[in-house]
Order: C-alpha cells, then sequence, then structure tokens
C-alpha cells in the first residue's frame, strides 16, 4: 500500500514540469499572492518554504526582500524546477518532519496549501521548532472548511491520490504548534484559505 508520501511524491512529479498552468497551481496562485501579503521579511533572513514545489513563492518573497532562500519538497521534478526558477537558492529533496537542517537556521518559515498533505503534523511542528531561531516565524496557509464540511470530507479525504490527509481547522493547527512552544501572532480566513503566523516563544 503506498504512503502518503508515496502519492504525494508520484502526484507532483507528473505535475512539475508545467506546475503554474495546472489547476492545482491556479487553484495555489491566491494563497501566495495573500501570504505575500502577510509575511514580515528583513533583509538577509533565513526563509524555508516546506513543500515548496516549483519554487514560485520564494521567487517572489526574494522580489520582496534580499533574502537567503531554502526550500524542500517531497518531489525530485519540482525540486529540479525550483532549482532553475531560483539558481542562487538552496533546494534538497525532502520529508518535512526529518529536514536535516541545523538547530534554530531560520527567520521565516512557510507552508503554501501543503499543511493538508503532511502525514504527521506533530512530528512537522516539533521539526519547525527544532530549526527557527527563538521569535522566528511560521507561516501556514491552508485550505479552509467549515467544521461540516470537514466532518464530511475528512473521512474521504486519505482515499485521494493526491497524498492529502486531513483538513484542519485554524484552532487544531493552533494548537498542534502551541504544544511546541508557539504562539498565534496573525491569522486571517478568506473564502477557502485560511493563513495563521505563528511565532516561536
Amino acid at each position: 500500500m503506498k504512503s502518503f508520501e508515496d502519492k504525494s511524491r508520484e502526484s507532483y512529479n507528473l505535475k512539475a514540469d508545467d506546475y503554474d498552468e495546472t489547476f492545482d497551481g491556479k487553484f495555489t496562485a491566491r494563497f501566495k499572492e495573500l501570504l505575500l501579503d502577510m509575511i514580515v521579511l528583513d533583509t538577509g533572513n533565513n526563509v524555508l518554504d516546506v513543500a515548496c514545489g516549483n519554487g514560485t513563492l520564494l521567487r517572489m518573497l526574494s522580489a520582496k526582500k534580499n533574502i537567503r532562500g531554502y526550500g524542500i519538497d517531497i518531489s525530485d521534478r519540482m525540486i529540479v524546477n525550483a532549482k532553475k526558477t531560483c539558481p542562487d537558492m538552496t533546494f534538497s529533496v525532502s520529508g518535512c518532519d526529518h529536514t536535516g537542517f541545523p538547530d534554530q537556521i531560520f527567520d521565516v518559515m512557510t507552508v503554501c496549501a501543503s499543511y493538508h498533505h503532511f502525514p504527521n503534523v506533530k512530528s512537522f511542528a516539533a521539526e519547525a521548532a527544532r530549526i527557527l531561531k527563538p521569535g522566528g516565524r511560521i507561516y501556514i496557509a491552508d485550505v479552509y472548511y467549515s467544521s461540516p464540511i470537514r466532518i464530511l470530507l475528512n473521512p474521504f479525504i486519505p482515499l485521494s491520490k493526491a497524498g492529502d490527509v486531513r483538513f484542519y481547522s485554524p484552532r487544531q493547527i493552533e494548537k498542534n504548534f502551541e504544544t511546541h512552544g508557539f504562539h498565534k501572532t496573525n491569522f486571517m480566513i478568506e473564502g477557502h484559505i485560511q493563513i495563521l503566523e505563528l511565532t516561536k516563544n
């Protein structure tokens, strides 16, 4: 039986070469625009985009501020394309909960429309706490559905061929990170999009 990571890797490898023109690419474009407006950056920040895809969000962020960009993704084809999009940044093929980065290296982390793919969000929160500096921020933009819709959808979401695991409420995301020493510092909902800014204590 294929794991969630296996399904995500296969699905996004197939979409990687023309991702921005796919349904998923167009669907997530608004997530990136809203993140760009919310994210606070300082010159020289170390920024990690988790599940970075083809590097589009990092390219947008680097146009906003001179940053040191890093990206990881489960899809090796996405990473190939990200290196082309942002040749001056550092990319590697990796899952979200064992990144291999040193402790307390990043000022900012981003997760764009991918949190619901993560097989173990508790392990991811622990890893984010390890690699973020004190006072560092993580921005999670993910699909938002009301509680009744989540209750209906979540039993069927793991059957997805794209590796989807579960949809979360804003409070569920916040509570997961509170356990690892974060507090919520900004939040918004626009239609089907939720964005949480969480700061490491």
